[in-house]
């Protein structure tokens, strides 16, 4: 299968949810990020498809999903992949998330926690008040939202943007998947998001993660850094020990 194959299936809750889904095998659920949806999972989707079942949603208010009314809360985020596992009949599944889709998965745990097999974290932070100086943290809001609120759109905000999250040797095709992932989002489900985001706080939850969990940061990463990596790894007390690695975590042997 190609990537323009790929079709769009739907979840028929309120609001509607959008998900792409290939392959035979144990089910993988990928959650993009705050400025992303299910496109920017396509080379994973059919990179594993020949051993996985495939699925990358567009999370409320993004992509082809539908949006809502009213304020968001994370916990609705986590209410509507409940729904889509039950529309697929899927009691267990591995889940990867990419920096908002990670906080998704992170408060998933807390009332889902026996459907998830495997949790992979990328790039993300477990506290907003704690993830930036108070500098930083203004910037990443103003940034993101401020222009909006002012009339622009995603599209003319997308250069800014882009050159706040990838590395100096990042490819232009890479830049133009991350441009055509931000010029397609809603700008007013965006906005929600991000003023929830401000709220985000998993500290107090993380020491009872008592499943596999996957941590990737990447080395040129100034946003999220592997420094962060470190502390959030440090926060989860398992039974087995992990060892972090930029990218990857390996596991070691039990004494």
């Amino acid at each position: 299968m190609k990537i323009k194959e790929m079709k769009n299936n739907f979840v028929n809750s309120s609001p509607r949810i959008s998900y792409k889904k290939i392959g035979k095998g144990p089910p993988i659920i990928f959650l993009h990020g705050i400025g992303g949806n299910s496109t920017n999972w396509e080379e994973q989707q059919l990179f594993l498809s020949e051993t996985f079942t495939t699925i990358a949603w567009d999370a409320r208010g993004y992509g082809n999903s539908e949006d809502y009314d009213g304020p968001l809360k994370f916990s609705d985020f986590s209410k509507d992949l409940g729904r889509l596992l039950e529309h697929l009949r899927i009691n267990k599944a591995h889940l990867v998330g990419l920096s908002m889709g990670g906080r998704i998965l992170m408060n998933f745990f807390a009332d889902y926690k026996d459907k998830i097999a495997t949790m992979t974290l990328c790039d993300c932070y477990y506290n907003f008040k704690n993830f930036l100086s108070p500098r930083e943290r203004r910037e990443y809001i103003d940034i993101r939202q401020k222009p909006i609120k002012e009339g622009k759109s995603l599209t003319e905000l997308a250069p800014k943007i882009i050159k706040s999250l990838v590395s100096s040797n990042c490819s232009e095709k890479v830049k133009k998947k991350v441009y055509d992932s931000l010029s397609r989002i809603h700008p007013e489900s965006y906005l929600k998001t991000i003023k929830e985001t401000v709220n985000y706080d998993v500290s107090s939850d993380l020491s009872k993660f008592d499943i596999p969990v996957q941590l990737i940061y990447g080395e040129d990463d100034v946003l999220t850094p592997p420094s962060l990596g470190y502390t959030l790894k440090n926060m989860i007390k398992k039974k087995e020990k992990w060892e972090l690695e930029i990218g990857e975590f390996k596991r070691k042997e039990k004494n």
